[in-house]
């Protein structure tokens, strides 16, 4: 280890946990239809499964600042990478209650992994690279998406899917124990003498975030963003499919191809952050980019695949790929040593998008009867994160 640089090895172990526990999270959505099949349910209710889990990850990301200060960072992902297995493991009885509480237990390991990871990579990152570590990092996200969706089906396929949710489950426990070594070093800054209230876990957080208007600017325009990701990436292959009459296995692959273009944004924005623009830059010349693509899609026609292509590859570099960005930016405008706290108050809002915007987006497209339509309604917040970030630019500090 010793061979390697502290970011280094930081950023490795917070992207592999990053990833499995993502993976987590579409372990059911990608086998959904059976999963659905054996309880006796209709697949729509994967919907309320991601709803219930971000709520439990946004509860548990309010409280992770105070866990992560008095028992470390890593202790606090590894105890998450726990809850993740637990959650998986308890999906697996054919009951819908079981399916719901294993939900909840998954967003509960899930929320405290992004406030520790921000926690070690703010005291181990050199300032002028924290938007692209952190970018890298965040890649961890998708990455997790693309490994649930590559290797979950098959292995439901070769052995059913409640064998193929336990082997992810002890991939979570294999990681937890893999990152052991390096508790004594990285979580040497806990605070054991530090009081753990619920009430003042909860709202500490978010009393750090809303007294300091750079973070409440922040956590509001990753509100905005967090209902244009979920929203393309939850709907995008329906929109596809109904407004555009393309077969699922094309749209399914151009939703991956949306994917692969997050996971490229997330480090192309991260560098055009530290080498060019700055953050606050970067965060607007995004917004800008959602605003055109999203006016642009009901436009979109297969007649002209290339243009379609190029509009949906820049919307997923961007609708997926401003997290890194955002979140090194939270800690750099953190108070020192508070960074954890920073990031669980601000992700809080994040979560809150992602629990509104997908059923948001769902009502427009039923109310005007075209996704097209809606996607286009994204302009939306676009354009209030334009208007926040050029309202309130002077409260950055540099």
């Amino acid at each position: 280890m010793k061979s390697f640089s502290p970011t280094f090895v930081v950023l490795a172990a917070t992207l592999a946990v990053q990833s499995l526990v993502a993976m987590s999270l579409i372990t059911l959505p990608a086998v959904a239809p059976a999963v659905a099949q054996t309880l006796g349910i209709s697949p729509a209710y994967v919907g309320l499964y991601i709803a219930l889990a971000y709520l439990g990850a946004m509860s548990a990301s309010l409280v992770s600042g105070g866990l992560v200060r008095r028992y470390g960072a890593i202790r606090s992902s590894q105890a998450g990478l726990a809850l993740c297995a637990c959650g998986l493991a308890l999906s697996i009885v054919p009951s819908p209650a079981a399916t719901t509480a294993g939900a909840l237990l998954v967003g509960l390991g899930y929320g405290p992994i992004t406030p520790a990871s921000s926690h070690l990579l703010a005291r181990s990152t050199p300032a002028h690279r924290m938007s692209f570590v952190f970018s890298i990092k965040q890649t961890g996200v998708p990455l997790g998406g693309v490994l649930a969706g590559a290797i979950v089906p098959g292995l439901a396929d070769l052995t059913g899917w409640q064998i193929a949710f336990l082997i992810v489950a002890v991939l979570n426990l294999v990681c937890a124990i893999a990152i052991q070594p390096l508790c004594r070093k990285l979580d040497a800054d806990r605070d054991r003498e530090r009081k753990l209230s619920l009430g003042t876990g909860l709202i500490g957080p978010l009393r750090l975030v809303f007294s300091r208007r750079s973070l409440a600017v922040l956590a509001a325009v990753s509100f905005l963003f967090s209902i244009t990701q979920l929203s393309l990436t939850t709907y995008l292959a329906t929109f596809l499919h109904e407004d555009m009459s393309m077969d699922l296995v094309a749209a399914g692959f151009i939703l991956a191809a949306a994917q692969v273009a997050g996971v490229a944004g997330r480090l192309l924005w991260g560098y055009v952050s530290d080498r060019f623009a700055g953050p606050v830059n970067t965060l607007a010349l995004l917004a800008l980019l959602i605003l055109i693509c999203a006016a642009a899609i009901p436009w979109l026609s297969t007649d002209n695949p290339w243009l379609m292509w190029l509009v949906l590859a820049v919307f997923g570099s961007c609708a997926v790929g401003w997290n890194g960005v955002y979140l090194a930016e939270v800690a750099r405008q953190a108070p020192p040593g508070q960074a954890g706290i920073a990031t669980g108050g601000a992700l809080s809002m994040t979560f809150l998008g992602v629990v509104v915007g997908p059923p948001l987006f769902g009502l427009i497209a039923t109310t005007v009867h075209s996704y097209g339509l809606a996607y286009a309604s994204l302009a939306v917040p676009a354009l209030l994160c334009l208007w926040l970030l050029w309202r309130y630019r002077a409260a950055f500090r540099p």
